[in-house]
């Protein structure tokens, strides 16, 4: 580990590197999905079985988290972000060699290991190599990659497959990454704390004991607050993104193709504006409230709610597709300033816990039950019914996060009387 703070220029170069990991992280992720077809007639496989490969991926990804999460409070953490990376690199190309769906499941699995080491860490790194006013807009960018990598998942996935065939798309997915590891080692790993004015000083918080920091974790309410609010925010996020192109075929008679692609463009345009313009707007507003990130993200997502009511209740394309996008905006306008308060929020020498942490939750509480719970609604009354959920979800996370904003602030001005 480097015992200098980084100069601007290798910070955003940490940035750079990071962002393109994690544009390929969501496109391996989601190759999957646009080889779905290819995968079932050569295979021979169940939707069932497909079905497994997310849950599977998704299930070590969750698992595995909170073991990355402390090791990258206690040692390097561009190593163990390599690593990562190349493991799960690995696994998407060698998934191209399967010939089984044990095989393939493994595979999937493994690209989870991978994926928990970065998402854990790489957050925590940044938070050393930039101040705490800026980082709304340096997660902001890192999370920009997100609607991309997903997109080009569908689209490199989608093409690739029909050229050259499915195990051409898991090579082509798994390739880069292996490049990317290397470059990651040749990042900056300042001292823990490097920009908050507090160098790291020997172990972490808890004495070492990873379980204790944990522990601490979920009984510090400023944090568990702001987690609650992501895993309600997440549920809708996760509900509405897996449903709405189905939402849109099957309640409004949209043909499948422009269902799809529709949604897709609309994920794409609003994720990458939405986030990059929240990022920027949430660091402005630090100068007015320390807790500008919850103020900020709790309003937006309430304004979420009536524009997600309009995109599943109004029977007209004039309606529901103005409303589809400005939920999908101002929802994608929290992601920077979110992540960032928990960073902000976490002591330095636990920030990678923290991220694991919240990571875990959020898919636990958030995006994995909701499909399926919105899906049984849908199987007991309708599906228009069902995803009225999603707005439910939305006013959760808002109500939290203004709550959570409320009483951080006057904590904070009773600590300073």
């Amino acid at each position: 580990m480097s015992t200098a703070i980084p100069t601007r220029r290798t910070a955003l170069w940490a940035l750079g590197v990071l962002t393109a990991i994690n544009l390929i992280n969501y496109l391996d992720r989601y190759v999957v999905s646009a080889i779905v077809p290819d995968l079932k007639s050569s295979l021979g496989l169940t939707d069932t079985e497909l079905g497994g490969l997310m849950s599977a991926f998704m299930l070590v990804y969750m698992v595995t988290a909170p073991a990355f999460g402390s090791w990258g409070d206690r040692g390097s953490r561009t190593r163990p972000i390599a690593l990562g990376v190349f493991v799960w690199s690995l696994a998407t190309a060698l998934s191209g060699l399967a010939q089984s769906y044990a095989q393939l499941l493994a595979g999937r699995a493994l690209v989870g290991i991978g994926e928990a080491a970065y998402v854990a860490i790489a957050p925590a790194l940044l938070a050393d190599c930039f101040a705490a006013r800026g980082r709304g807009r340096v997660y902001a960018v890192l999370n920009m990659a997100i609607p991309v990598g997903a997109a080009l998942g569908y689209i490199v996935g989608g093409l690739v497959s029909a050229r050259w065939g499915w195990r051409a798309a898991f090579f082509v997915g798994g390739i880069p990454g292996m490049l990317l590891a290397a470059a990651v080692l040749w990042l900056p790993d300042p001292p823990r704390g490097a920009q908050d004015g507090r160098l790291e000083r020997g172990a972490a918080a808890g004495g070492g004991n990873p379980l204790s920091i944990y522990l601490r974790l979920l009984r510090h309410w400023p944090y568990l607050s702001v987690v609650l609010g992501y895993a309600a925010y997440t549920f809708g996020l996760g509900g509405l993104a897996f449903w709405m192109p189905t939402f849109l075929e099957r309640v409004r008679h949209v043909a499948p193709a422009e269902a799809t692609t529709g949604f897709g463009a609309i994920v794409l345009v609003t994720g990458f504006v939405g986030t990059f313009a929240g990022g920027w707007l949430g660091d402005r507003l630090l100068a007015h409230s320390r807790q500008a990130y919850l103020w900020f993200s709790g309003v937006l997502t309430l304004l979420a709610v009536p524009c997600a009511l309009l995109a599943l209740l109004a029977a007209s394309p004039a309606l529901y597709y103005p409303g589809i996008v400005a939920a999908q905006l101002l929802l994608f306008m929290s992601t920077g300033p979110i992540n960032a308060a928990i960073v902000n929020i976490a002591g330095p020498l636990e920030r990678a816990s923290a991220i694991a942490l919240s990571m875990f939750a959020i898919h636990l509480l958030g995006d994995v039950p909701s499909p399926a719970l919105i899906g049984r609604v849908s199987h007991l009354s309708s599906l228009g019914e069902a995803t009225l959920i999603v707005p439910v979800a939305f006013a959760v996370a808002g109500v939290v996060w203004l709550l959570a904003a409320r009483i951080n602030e006057r904590a904070a001005v009773a600590a300073e009387a």
